[in-house]
């Protein structure tokens, strides 16, 4: 269930749009992309900002006195913002990428997770 779509600040926008966007902006406002491997490492970075939200939102950690308590969506935008940098920089179209994915998955798991009794 998705739980934001009735309270939606922008129009919805397409993976394309976005690899679009993101370029458009990297090369009017932020001069040029890092390298892949620089970028792979910012993503490294984000992706354990993420957890650590969610590791103290949802786990059993709790937030340092000091530590601030960054907006878990801020966190996700900053993950796919440099995930997409790095599909751009690498010539990856990420809508078909996801679609065969999503096939892919859909055709290998059709009845695997419904006949899993720990998830029943």
């Amino acid at each position: 269930m998705i739980k934001f779509a009735k309270k939606m600040k922008y129009e919805p926008i397409t993976l394309l749009q976005l690899q679009q966007l993101t370029d458009e902006w990297i090369r009017t406002t932020g001069v040029r992309y890092f390298n892949e491997l620089t970028n792979m490492v910012l993503l490294t970075e984000e992706v354990g900002e993420l957890a650590r939200i969610i590791a103290r939102k949802y786990g059993e950690q709790s937030f340092k006195n000091d530590e601030s308590q960054s907006s878990l969506a801020e966190e996700m935008a900053d993950v796919l913002w440099v995930l997409i940098c790095l599909a751009n920089q690498t010539g990856i179209d990420l809508t078909s990428a996801f679609m065969e994915k999503y096939k892919k998955r859909t055709e290998r798991d059709a009845q695997r997770h419904k006949n899993n009794p720990k998830l029943k």
